[in-house]
């Protein structure tokens, strides 16, 4: 009988050419009535899934082999998609709003290359659509006299849906719906549907966070069979429970969470050896003895795939019964667990270790902010109250800082970026934004859980065991040669670069520009240039961690891969597994490394939009106040600026009223055609709050002060950007002057501006029109690098650098602890973004957005002149 595998790479194989049933059946030689049929059905499944293609003539091959792809499609604001294939590595394929053929974003399709470039751009056309990602959606309700539109939250949702009257379940125009999709368009047909929940008013207190679950369909509830299987787990151990484990519950072992965690998936101890080196213990909540394979609750966290950390909720993995009880390390009761114990030396090298179901029983339920308490602040209150515990936690915070220096030597890149948590009241309404930077109590549970992950993934990978492991591929050439172009402008460039870098000299550049103002600029553009961390089943290593094995082994509540990995554990220990079950363990680590992948930037997606909409929320109650910031991001249409909070909106390009400004790509700036004037990536701000849009998912600014003047002279035919804080003071008047003198004999641009404008509202100069640069918002601003690049690296809206970073490095602690929303540390985020049509530079921006209500594409023309003086009158009164 032919397996699936073996069709598959048969047909894969070099010289193979499309053959017909008959001839298949006679390659591999069947004879028996049952055999055919049996094949027949497996060659009908791979059809349907886009494993296998069937051609006009009745022949089968693979797409690869025949100029097809498979794969996911990611629709864009603007209407066109890229097609992410399954095939690891594959380039994208960029697909026109017209060669849809009816897909929506989401769905695994199969579309034919059109042409290709030879480079990284190719184009493609969708043919086949196999499977659909969701038939719902949630849009705002209008009501006409006998029927009703939906208008797609998700602005990647090209089209409105026709609602019939009887289908409208009495919902009030402007309600917020969900909408169920009976027939799905075609290319002479728009969607239709019918409403199946009205969620309410847009702005009644959780509406806008509950159309976000629905959007990205996160389940809120668990299914009765889940719920009745987490409760008939008892609360309190039996004799049976400890039998073959090691017992730990005399060891000094502590929890160290944010303040509101709930779900203690890890605890630690460190005590001195002998010889005079280290032993860790990194104890993990034994959830995979909880969570049997292929029990209700094991498919549930599977379809699921993680914890979601929402700006005012928790979406848990797991029924609260296991998740905050059961399996949950709290303090001073026997707990189950997997724990791994290595002897470091005194230079982190790790000589020994052995990884072994145990129970524990934890000392102390610590939390971040007493651990720097006692280790930073040297508080009297809290190293009294925690006296017999300050020597653990000065052998903690020394082993870390030994972990951390050999990690560093190897070549780990540090993205030390600050997290922006948004605070909100009991109603949802946001009441502060905060950056919140990570202390010594964060990094040493960061260390201490990426060690114990590096551990693991190579234990098991000399073992040979289908195994799950966390990779992080090196970035492409031509992405590192943009990034080193741009640090040329500031006197640096990246050592060693040609066929492949190493993340070592990535980190020694990062070190150069530490604590200087292109800090934040630099670091942001690196991160931006790599790929994106994902699970795979072959451990081809982690770039940003310099680490040759990775996986992630230390939070089991939250994460499936790591609840997976604890029962091959459990399986490998037991002895070794026949060869049947090792191919069925394997083709179940395949399809997790995937599912888990996808579900993981699902959830990152939903925590980003919230965190949004919570932060344009906030700005709404500040309008007309003024912040100071730094550009963030410099495009065709206007500058980004993001705020010291984290906050980030637009400037855009016709309230530069000043001059004509064009986009310099090398120096990534905006410079002033006749003044010179230049504003530049990293460049202090000074900015006015002057809208907001919760719909559109954006934050508009008014210039107020440019606090690092600088002009742009040409050396020696080479242009430079010269500051006026680096001149002497005769310089530095004379520059002023002349500036001003500039800007004086122009008249500004509302002199003469309206001769430059055609018929459309478009200017020809300083970039595009209102309308098409503030639709670019979403795909133009896209970080850095060129418009063809790969789609699935950025997506808008990326508010958190250090979640950008946790996905490059490994979340914050290498993908392992300290990256949850509830530790008050880092979030597990990837950086991706969405490269748009223009080349634009900077981190990304929000959700598509929308010319501002109630001007037309005409209102370009004198858009900045009413804008310019409506700021003004303000000002003045």
């Amino acid at each position: 009988m032919v397996d699936r595998n073996e069709l598959i790479a048969f047909m894969q194989h070099d010289v193979y050419r499309p053959l017909t049933v008959q001839e298949l059946v006679a390659e591999f030689g069947m004879d028996s009535g049952d055999d055919f049929r049996a094949f027949m059905k497996l060659l009908n499944e791979l059809e349907e899934q886009g494993a296998v293609v069937r051609t006009r003539t009745n022949r089968y091959g693979v797409p690869e082999r025949m100029n097809l792809v498979v794969g996911r499609l990611q629709m864009k604001a603007r209407g066109y998609a890229f097609l992410i294939s399954e095939i690891p590595g594959e380039p994208d394929l960029y697909i026109a709003g017209t060669d849809l053929n009816g897909a929506l974003s989401g769905d695994k399709v199969m579309a034919r290359v059109e042409r290709a470039t030879g480079g990284p751009r190719r184009e493609g056309k969708v043919i086949r659509v196999l499977e659909r990602a969701n038939n719902r959606l949630v849009g705002k309700f209008t009501k006409h006299r006998d029927h009703a539109f939906i208008s797609p939250l998700d602005k990647r949702f090209p089209q409105d849906v026709f609602i019939a009257g009887e289908d409208t379940l009495d919902a009030h125009d402007g309600y917020i719906v969900v909408v169920e999709i009976t027939a799905f368009p075609t290319p002479t047909r728009g969607p239709e549907g019918k409403v199946v929940e009205v969620l309410g008013h847009p702005d009644a207190p959780g509406v806008d966070i509950l159309g976000v679950i629905r959007k990205y369909g996160l389940p809120e509830e668990f299914p009765e069979n889940v719920i009745a299987e987490a409760e008939a787990i008892p609360l309190e151990l039996s004799a049976a429970d400890y039998e073959g484990r090691r017992d730990l519950r005399d060891e000094v072992i502590v929890t160290i969470d944010g303040e509101d965690a709930k779900d203690l998936d890890d605890a630690v101890h460190v005590k001195p050896l002998a010889n005079g080196n280290f032993e860790l213990g990194v104890h993990i909540a034994d959830v995979g003895y909880y969570v049997k394979e292929d029990s209700q609750l094991d498919k549930e966290a599977y379809t699921r795939g993680t914890s979601v950390y929402l700006v005012d909720r928790v979406i848990p993995m797991l029924p609260q019964r296991l998740s905050n009880n059961v399996c949950s390390l709290n303090p001073q009761v026997d707990r189950l667990t997997m724990s791994c114990i290595m002897e470091i030396t005194p230079v982190g090298e790790v000589v020994n270790h052995e990884i072994f179901p145990s129970v524990i029983r934890t000392t102390e339920r610590m939390t971040y902010t007493n651990v720097n308490r006692i280790l930073v602040d040297r508080d009297e209150e809290t190293v009294a109250r925690y006296r017999d515990l300050e020597p653990l936690f000065l052998r903690m915070e020394e082993l870390a800082r030994i972990l951390r220096t050999r990690r560093m030597e190897r070549g780990a890149i540090d993205f030390d970026f600050d997290e922006v948590k948004v605070i909100v009241d009991d109603l949802g309404h946001p009441t502060d934004v905060l950056p919140r930077k990570r202390a010594i109590a964060e990094r040493l549970i960061e260390e201490f859980m990426l060690v114990a992950n590096e551990t693991v993934a190579e234990h098991f990978f000399w073992l040979n065991t289908p195994f799950l492991y966390r990779i992080h591929e090196e970035p492409d050439l031509d992405r590192m040669l943009e990034f080193n172009e741009f640090v040329h402008n500031f006197g640096l460039h990246v050592k060693g670069l040609g066929n492949k870098i190493h993340p070592r000299s990535l980190q020694q550049l990062l070190e150069k520009v530490d604590g200087t103002r292109e800090q934040r600029v630099i670091s942001t553009l690196l991160l931006r240039s790599m790929k994106q961390a994902r699970y795979a089943p072959e451990c081809v290593g982690h770039f940003g961690l310099a680490a040759e094995y990775y996986t992630h082994f230390t939070s089991p509540i939250r994460r499936y891969p790591d609840l997976m990995i604890h029962r091959i554990i459990r399986e490998a220990l037991r002895g070794k597994m026949g060869e049947e079950r090792e191919e069925r363990l394997r083709e179940k680590v395949d399809t997790a490394a995937i599912q888990s992948s996808e579900r993981e930037r699902v959830a990152q997606d939903a925590e980003r939009e919230t965190d949004q909409l919570k932060m344009v929320e906030y700005m709404l109650d500040h309008l007309e106040e003024e912040f100071d910031g730094i550009i963030s991001g410099v495009t065709q249409f206007g500058l980004f600026i993001q705020l010291q909070n984290g906050i980030e909106g637009l400037i855009h390009i016709s309230y530069m009223a000043d001059d004509y400004y064009v986009l310099n790509e090398k120096q990534m700036a905006l410079v002033g055609e006749r003044t010179r004037r230049v504003f530049r990536l990293g460049d202090p701000i000074r900015v006015q709050v002057i809208g907001a849009s919760k719909q559109d998912l954006t934050i508009d600014f008014e210039l107020v002060s440019h606090l690092r003047e600088g002009t742009m002279v040409v050396e020696d035919g080479v242009s430079v950007v010269i500051y006026d804080e680096d001149l002497g003071p005769k310089e530095r008047r004379r520059q002023i002057a002349e500036r001003q003198s500039s800007q004086n004999r122009r008249g500004g641009r509302h002199g003469s501006r309206y001769g430059h404008e055609n018929h459309e509202g478009q200017s020809t100069r300083g970039g595009r029109s209102k309308r098409e640069g503030q639709n670019g918002r979403s795909e133009g601003h896209s970080g850095y690098g060129r418009g063809d690049a790969k789609a699935s690296e950025f997506k808008p809206g990326d508010k958190r650098r250090r979640r950008d970073a946790a996905a490059v490095t490994g979340d914050s602690e290498g993908d392992g602890h300290s990256g949850r929303r509830k530790s008050g540390s880092s979030s597990q985020f990837s950086s991706d973004s969405v490269h748009g049509s223009s080349r634009s530079f900077g981190p990304s921006s929000g959700s598509g957005a929308k010319r501002r209500k109630g001007k037309g594409p005409s209102d370009f023309v004198a858009g900045g002149v009413r804008a310019g003086k409506k700021a003004k009158a303000r000002r003045s009164k």
